[in-house]
């Protein structure tokens, strides 16, 4: 299955445009969260992305409104929102969990899970090709600017226990691009740039 992922768009309706025209030739297209910012404008950019005609399945980030986004879904047919939960295309698994994981800012705006809640859910995550998190893994694509490491440990935790293909995520911006190996599991730090991926049934 080929896949094309993307993170962080902000409300960037140009970047938005280049998903789009990329997918064309994908079978499934991932979002791994942060469509609007600072909690508003969390659907603006679906008015674009709805015209991509594959799967699209995404994740809430810590800028966007979560029932925002799941209201928006539930009136779309070919648009998935993972909230600790998977679904299944053309045999292959994708459970996603989104938010800043754990919270970092106390912002009003700020969707954030904490680490025992994020692990609960990812207890749910049993066998899976792609875990789609908006948060990247402790220790992996998170690296801020000040050389901190700010993943979730609980999505550590969760690859190594169930081993997934790939984890694909964002929220770090200092980490976009990066691509690290956690055992078994490729994890990628996407950014807005539309990103590759294969994943074998």
């Amino acid at each position: 299955m080929r896949i094309l992922a993307f993170s962080d768009l902000h409300c960037d309706r140009e970047a938005a445009k280049a998903i789009v025209d990329k997918s064309s030739s994908a079978d499934i297209v991932l979002g791994a969260g942060d469509f609007g910012i600072r909690g508003e404008r969390s659907t603006e950019l679906f008015d674009i992305l709805q015209e991509i005609k594959v799967p699209l399945l995404i994740v809430s980030g810590n800028h966007d409104r979560r029932s925002e986004l799941a209201s928006y879904c539930a009136t779309q047919e070919h648009i998935y929102f993972l909230d600790g939960s998977s679904q299944e295309i053309n045999g292959v698994t994708i459970f996603g969990l989104g938010g800043e994981i754990p919270s970092r800012s106390d912002a009003d705006w700020n969707e954030t899970l904490e680490e025992a809640e994020a692990a609960s859910q990812l207890l749910r995550a049993k066998t899976h090709h792609v875990l789609l998190t908006h948060t990247p893994p402790y220790g992996f694509c998170d690296l801020q600017k000040d050389g901190a490491h700010e993943g979730s440990e609980a999505i550590t935790d969760a690859i190594r226990r169930n081993t997934p293909s790939l984890c694909l995520c964002g929220h770090i911006h200092h980490s976009w691009g990066r691509i690290q190996q956690l055992e078994k599991t490729t994890v990628h730090n996407l950014g807005p740039m539309p990103c590759w991926h294969t994943v074998q049934i």
